[in-house]
């Protein structure tokens, strides 16, 4: 059985990334070690963070879909707080509210709710 996944982003600067993912109201730290490594964690969400000097956002970026229970509050809590592209909130066909977040280093956010029936 599966119980959960935390999917490792590439970042340019761990310390920035921390910061940024600090403001969305992620909870983070960074790795006891010499490895330059951190986490942000919100509610059951886990990322873990991985500054590599070889990371371009055009080319090694990385996206993740973090659902949510509502996908207007959490843009509502974001819009004041990000670096990058955030787009609005819309309906899509398959049923879900939803947004997508571009970060300074190119990870793509897609965040969804379902819709109200």
């Amino acid at each position: 059985m599966f119980e959960s996944v935390a999917p490792i982003i590439a970042v340019r600067d761990l310390d920035a990334a921390l910061a940024r993912y600090r403001r969305l109201g992620f909870a983070t730290r960074a790795y006891d070690g010499p490895e330059r490594y951190g986490f942000a964690d919100r509610d059951s969400v886990s990322l873990h963070l991985t500054e590599w000097a070889g990371h371009d956002p055009l080319s090694t970026a990385a996206s993740v879909y973090l659902y949510v229970a509502d996908a207007d509050a959490v843009h509502a809590s974001w819009r004041g707080a990000v670096e990058g592209r955030l787009d609005e909130p819309r309906d899509t066909p398959w049923g879900l509210r939803e947004f997508a977040y571009v970060d300074p280093d190119g990870t793509l956010h897609r965040v969804g709710s379902p819709l109200s029936r």
